[in-house]
């Protein structure tokens, strides 16, 4: 993917991980994000290395990012959602999410699930919803898994 642009250049996503800056991603997961505090840095660049990845960047600092698990066939799921503080209530995070829904590989996929503590409101502009049936998914979650 080209990278894609906002705002002349000020704003840019790109899907090409030599951009991403690994440090800036472990930063921000390992220290704010409530979904992964402490996660060590291997794990964050072997989840990157086997993602399709989305950077945010305003000119060539990273401010956000996302990922995507997926098999580009059914299913995908979307994790790591995050824009920087100083850079919330641009509509950047909805930009970000726009992007990545249209995306060209991840059209005509059956299902996408995502986690989220806090953002409902954003994503169910997108067509997101609760679970239809919540009888039907299980999960194996070890939550203090980076606590150790």
């Amino acid at each position: 993917m080209k990278d894609i642009r906002l705002q002349g250049d000020e704003f840019h996503i790109s899907t090409d991980k030599s951009k991403l800056d690994i440090d800036a991603i472990h930063e921000f997961l390992s220290t704010q994000a409530y979904w992964c505090l402490n996660i060590p840095k291997n794990k964050v660049k072997i989840s990157i290395e086997n993602s399709l990845c989305f950077g945010l960047y305003n000119k060539d600092k990273q401010i956000g990012f996302a990922r995507i698990i997926t098999d580009f066939s059914t299913i995908a799921y979307l994790g790591d959602v995050y824009i920087l503080k100083e850079y919330r209530g641009k509509g950047l995070s909805k930009w970000l999410l726009e992007t990545i829904i249209n995306f060209p590989k991840l059209q005509g996929l059956r299902r996408w699930i995502l986690l989220t503590g806090d953002a409902h409101e954003l994503y169910r502009k997108y067509g997101w919803t609760d679970l239809a049936d919540s009888n039907n998914w299980m999960e194996l979650h070890n939550k203090n898994i980076y606590s150790k």
